[in-house]
């Protein structure tokens, strides 16, 4: 890739992440997203179509698969969990950090290396170009100072250091629009909080079904993609069952043994015991009413929100995800939240994900059925102690440890039969041991039930692949500092993990069943 020329400008492209911190992609993969936009609009100009919906970013990093850009919300969304987090569109110098390719990075809790956000890389590195020994990076919001000599950033009011580094990488690409695409809207899931709150999402995704890479499921067609195998004939049961009638689904592997909770210790263990194939029961199907056939004019206006075609046409993915019982212009209307979608479309949905038997609606997310993950095996121990968190002065702690150890992928896993690791096990997490604790506690026993806590996938912080990851359902892992979003005072903690367990599905319903 050649380097900017110094009158030349460059976009980057960066992803926000839980803490409210912007972290961008690498270059190689602004610099797709860039030629696909550019493509797109040179496409409408011929055609008088408009901009192109979004853009899946494992065609440009198979590490990435998961992830999709929804260009006119400027948002990130994840098809596995279904999390969204806000995107922006930056426009740099091209003598700048940016167009030379240089990143400044700062060492993170696991070892590996975090990117600052690129008006940081471009500070840092003017300061360095003008022989500056340190900087102080509060103008720019932060709370630090970076010691080029010794390259270390200090906490101003702690004095924590961690190290810094230089590093070079691809160039971010060249750009003749120097102006954001759209304006955006803020990122509307539970998993943004310093963004927005809970609600309906009211934006349109279209959701291109990218498999994962070295997946069992490896047919890819380059835009819309799906894999239909016989493991989905329950879904297609309940895709045709217009009159509502009950229908049993298969879910991933899971079982789990509760041992109930006692004052001082108590632990809950997770198996992996195998359903035979096919096989439906009370404990391994769910039964429910999900669908209602609709006949719709053909001039009806509504687009399929999956595959942004009109629900009057046939579904988008009916060259890719094909049912010997489903038509292509077969539609359906989800029977509680009542939102249609092309019933192909729906079927390539549920083939994309954990096949577990529930369906997340993509326009509110409803979830039907019981939405259960890919957490590996591992141990829940809870215990209590009389020490009091940080703003909550009125009663003790509860302490949860999680255990899981390195292992090999199973089916529902993203590389199936590969080894994965587990780092920083034993986990410690902490909760105040009052009503509202203790109610968040059961129902964090209920994820971890239906292994919602944890997954295996690529890690944000270290960049591992193949390895033990969070699963969108914040813990707080330190007790009196909350400098790093992960420890207390924090006082509206408890109610934003109740929403996001009921994101998962995982709701006071769910207790004492």
């Amino acid at each position: 890739t050649l380097l900017a020329s110094d009158s030349a400008a460059v976009a980057v492209w960066e992803w926000q992440d839980e803490f409210g911190r912007w972290r961008p992609y690498r270059g190689s993969v602004c610099s797709y997203i860039e030629q696909v936009i550019q493509a797109s609009q040179q496409k409408g100009r011929r055609s008088g179509s408009g901009l192109l919906s979004s853009i899946p970013l494992g065609h440009a990093d198979p590490a990435l698969a998961p992830y999709v850009i929804d260009i006119p919300s400027l948002t990130q969304f994840r098809q596995d969990t279904g999390t969204m987090r806000a995107v922006r569109r930056h426009v740099f110098p091209g003598d700048s950090a940016a167009g030379q390719g240089v990143v400044w990075e700062w060492q993170n809790d696991e070892g590996g290396w975090s990117p600052y956000e690129m008006n940081v890389c471009v500070f840092l590195e003017q300061a360095r170009a003008t022989n500056h020994q340190r900087v102080d990076l509060g103008p720019l919001g932060y709370n630090y100072e970076v010691d080029f000599v010794a390259q270390v950033q200090t906490n101003k009011t702690t004095r924590f250091r961690r190290s810094v580094q230089r590093r070079l990488d691809a160039p971010y690409p060249v750009t003749t629009s120097t102006a954001p695409l759209h304006k955006g809207v803020g990122c509307s899931c539970q998993q943004c909080w310093p963004n927005s709150g809970t609600g309906p999402i009211t934006t349109r995704y279209r959701h291109s079904m990218t498999n994962f890479p070295n997946s069992s499921t490896t047919h890819q067609v380059p835009g819309r993609t799906a894999s239909v195998s016989s493991s989905n004939v329950g879904m297609t049961a309940i895709l045709m069952s217009a009159a509502g009638l009950p229908v049993h689904l298969t879910r991933v592997p899971q079982a789990a043994s509760t041992h109930k909770a006692t004052k001082k210790h108590s632990s809950v263990k997770e198996g992996r015991k195998v359903s035979k194939k096919g096989s439906s029961c009370s404990n391994s199907g769910i039964c429910f009413h999900l669908l209602l056939f609709i006949s719709l004019p053909l001039s009806f206006p509504l687009d399929c929100m999956i595959c942004m075609e009109k629900l009057s046409s046939p579904s988008g993915y009916s060259d890719s995800c094909q049912s010997s019982s489903i038509r292509p212009e077969a539609v359906g209307r989800l029977r509680n939240c009542q939102h249609s979608f092309h019933m192909l479309c729906m079927l390539a949905m549920y083939s994309n994900g954990n096949k577990d038997g529930s369906l997340q609606c993509p326009s509110c997310k409803t979830i039907y059925g019981e939405k259960t993950g890919t957490q590996p095996k591992g141990k829940m121990e809870i215990s209590t102690f009389p020490q009091s968190l940080p703003g909550h002065k009125d009663c003790g702690t509860i302490r949860i440890v999680y255990h899981i150890s390195r292992g090999i992928q199973g089916p529902e896993h993203p590389n199936p039969g590969m080894p994965y690791t587990a780092r920083g096990f034993p986990r410690y997490c902490y909760l105040p041991d009052n009503e509202k604790g203790r109610k968040v506690l059961e129902l964090l026993k209920v994820a971890w039930k239906r292994r919602l806590i944890f997954t295996v996938g690529t890690s944000n912080t270290t960049g591992e692949s193949n390895t033990v990851v969070w699963n969108e359902i914040h813990h707080k892992t330190e007790m009196d500092s909350n400098l790093s979003g992960h420890g207390y005072p924090d006082p509206n903690y408890l109610d934003n993990v109740l929403a996001e367990l009921a994101a998962q599905g995982v709701t006071e319903d769910c207790l004492g069943h």
